[in-house]
């Protein structure tokens, strides 16, 4: 029988992605969701990618009976927690939202898993963590000095974590820090589907070339960067998802806490960006500078030589796959 994975917000864009890398190997995905982020029209989605019905719980993390029930009339094996809230501008605006959902989610999660002997885990973490890093690229072993609300509500989660797995030896945890998901699944069933203005750069670029947005803010022209705007590591989800199985198969053999970032190793300005959605929609994208975003930094992509180390795993598919991919979703979504 099939192991079953819990994943909390399974129907989110990097779980849901994980979701479908999860069946593909052979193991029985399980989704709590609560829909604060993402669509249920995700679920026929899923099942038209999967060949398969991925049953939802629709749920709150946080909500402490919703979670045990859970744990209760399923037989979960481990769990992959991608359930919280990511936008680092919406952070600085709303602290208390975001200790709330990411920091009393995840306690929430934990203490139900340990009243049910669940004791493997992953955590859907963040670069953000880092901040500013000193040099480029970041090992995780960088100084851990979080510019954001968002990312000190990862790295609040992360210290917790440790902390668990350090009391109590049954624990195997994996720390994923992403950098920036991007793409989308190549079948173009799946993908960010961001509600209102979006918050990452590549679905800003989908809807501005889709004309569904006049243009693209370019948030500072004026980093210490070679052409003046962000420089960030840009990592296929695909890429991302394949890492979450290797992740889980490695936890099943080793127990401690394991930190690994997932990037792609390779840093792309904003304008950069730009030039490669440009080649993959085959049109000139309008943009416009603005001032710099609170909790930005200048530039911050990976070493990611650990994962390969440890997980036999590395990013396959480039920032033109990334874009390809991003575009191929953006224009079959509403089919």
């Amino acid at each position: 029988m099939a192991d079953t994975v819990l994943v909390t917000g399974g129907a989110g864009y990097v779980g849901s992605h994980i979701v479908v890398e999860l069946a593909n190997a052979g193991y029985s995905p399980l989704i709590i969701d609560n829909f604060a982020t993402s669509l249920p029209s995700m679920l026929p989605r899923l099942r038209r990618v999967t060949d398969r019905t991925i049953p939802c719980v629709v749920g709150d993390v946080r909500d402490l009976a919703v979670i045990k029930r859970l744990f209760a009339e399923h037989s979960i094996t481990a769990v992959i927690h991608c359930a919280g809230l990511k936008s680092v501008g919406e952070g600085e605006q709303k602290p208390v939202a975001y200790y709330d959902n990411n920091v009393g989610g995840a306690i929430a999660l934990v203490e139900a898993m340990a009243d049910a002997n669940v004791k493997r885990l992953i955590f859907s973490s963040s670069a953000a963590v880092y901040g500013q890093p000193d040099r480029n690229p970041v090992t995780e072993d960088a100084p851990l000095r979080p510019a954001s609300v968002y990312g000190r509500t990862k790295r609040t989660v992360e210290q917790m974590l440790e902390d668990v797995s350090s009391s109590d030896a049954g624990w195997s945890i994996g720390l994923l820090r992403y950098f920036n998901p991007a793409g989308a699944h190549p079948s173009a069933q799946i993908g960010e589907a961001p509600s209102g203005t979006p918050n990452n750069l590549v679905p800003m670029l989908a809807q501005v070339a889709a004309a569904s947005a006049p243009e693209i803010a370019v948030c500072g022209d004026d980093w210490d960067t070679p052409d003046g705007t962000g420089v960030r590591d840009y990592v296929h989800v695909m890429d991302l998802a394949v890492g979450h199985v290797a992740a889980m198969q490695y936890l099943a053999r080793v127990p401690g806490s394991t930190t690994l970032n997932l990037g792609s190793g390779r840093g792309h300005s904003v304008l950069e960006v730009v030039a490669a959605f440009e080649r993959a929609c085959g049109k000139p994208i309008a943009r416009r500078a603005a001032p710099r975003r609170p909790g930005d930094v200048a530039s911050c992509y990976a070493d990611p030589s650990r994962a390969q180390d440890v997980l036999g795993w590395r990013a396959a598919r480039d920032l033109d796959a990334i874009c390809a991919d991003a575009w191929r979703w953006q224009t079959n979504r509403h089919r």
